[in-house]
């Protein structure tokens, strides 16, 4: 694996660590102590900077307006955004309508990416993901209760989400129900675009989320699907293949959840050794010397520095030989990274004190929303059990 970073990428990454520092983080006051919407026109003014200075969209097809990088420089630049809240969105390539980008790319038919693939990209519209249930265990995503039954030339969806992320303000949904009761488990559900302006499609509520339930675009929202009528037209792929093409979806998009979790790590890093020179504990005594705080920072750069590494070796062998051929390295990242993120994050709170559990700072919203790190695509314990029986079938 080679380690040095292209040249036309280290210019991408300037610029973008540079727009981030100087147009980004001055807003971030404002997104923590105001409702969204008041903030999103100044959002909206980056976005369209971003556009003009040929950032946008990243991680998506030049031919559909974004740079058409490739999945190591898309994780660096992950990385990059990662220490602002709304670093990702601002750049158009945030979750969940990149990895629904990409379903469409791959999966769409001529009709669903000329209605929907071309907004997407550019950010006129939104996205969200409709899949985790509140009756059933998220730990087994073939667990499912949400159905779309064939009436004619159409599907009736009838069902019950939550967690579908940014749906308030989504233009439509990509929907997992079963089509296939009867099918192998794997091959029981379907991926389905559902306009959210469809007879049926109820947004109940934000889910409010350690006291905060959010808004637009940063917000959880429970969804009720209720006798949900669209076009069979509008499915993803052949049906059945909803797991599959979950599976393709969230391979990749762990490389992007990692980088982005290791970009909030060097954010709370830089802010747990600035407030460690900065407060004093007299006697010309700062927290920096105290030897305890020495030994978090001390280990939090090399965790961060291990999980990296590992992280960006997993994108190298997607990119090589395919997301099949790294599974034991996505579940590896996937709880070693979220691990190390929850223990920057604590301890970086810990060292601000009072401080750190205000919105003074940014740490504590990383300390709300990012727990679920370790809860989503997958719960930690899913992938640590995964990985365990591979290896030792290899062992065998």
């Amino acid at each position: 694996m080679d380690f040095e970073i292209p040249e036309k990428t280290r210019t991408t990454l300037e610029m973008i660590e540079e727009f981030v520092d100087k147009e980004l983080t001055p807003l971030e006051y404002l997104f923590l102590n105001e409702p969204f919407r008041k903030v999103l026109p100044k959002i909206e003014e980056k976005r369209l900077r971003v556009k003009q200075m040929g950032l946008w969209a990243p991680g998506h097809a030049e031919k559909y307006g974004g740079m058409g990088l490739d999945l190591l420089d898309l994780a660096l630049v992950s990385e990059a955004l990662g220490g602002c809240p709304f670093g990702h969105f601002v750049f158009g390539c945030h979750a969940p309508d990149a990895g629904n980008i990409e379903v469409l790319h791959q999966h769409g038919t001529k009709a669903q990416k000329k209605k929907w693939l071309g907004p997407l990209v550019t950010g006129e519209i939104r996205s969200c993901f409709s899949m985790t249930e509140p009756e059933m265990p998220g730990s087994n995503p073939l667990m499912m209760e949400t159905q779309a039954i064939k009436d004619g030339d159409d599907y009736v969806i009838t069902g019950q989400k939550w967690y579908t992320t940014a749906a308030d303000g989504a233009a439509v949904a990509v929907v997992m129900a079963v089509t296939n009761p009867e099918a192998p488990a794997h091959q029981r559900a379907s991926m389905i675009l559902v306009p959210t302006d469809t007879r049926g499609f109820e947004r109940v509520r934000n889910i409010q989320v350690m006291g905060e339930a959010g808004e637009g675009f940063f917000s959880h929202s429970e969804i009720l699907y209720q006798s949900c009528r669209v076009p069979q037209a509008n499915r993803l792929g052949p049906e059945g293949h909803g797991f599959v093409i979950a599976q393709e979806r969230l391979g990749p998009g762990r490389i992007h959840h990692c980088m982005r979790w290791l970009g909030i790590c060097n954010r709370a890093l830089d802010l747990m050794c600035s407030r460690a020179k900065a407060r004093a504990m007299g006697d010309g005594v700062t927290l920096a010397d105290k030897e305890i705080i020495q030994a978090w920072i001390a280990e939090c750069a090399a965790e961060i520095r291990a999980a990296r590494m590992l992280t960006l070796h997993t994108a190298w062998l997607i990119e090589r030989h395919g997301w099949k051929a790294a599974r034991q390295d996505i579940s590896m990242i996937k709880f070693l990274v979220a691990g190390t993120l929850q223990k920057v994050i604590d301890r970086a709170l810990q060292v601000h004190g009072g401080l750190g559990m205000t919105d003074d700072t940014v740490l504590a919203f990383f300390y709300r929303h990012e727990r679920a790190a370790r809860i989503y695509d997958g719960p930690d314990e899913v992938h640590k059990l995964s990985l365990a029986r591979r290896i030792l079938a290899e062992k065998s």
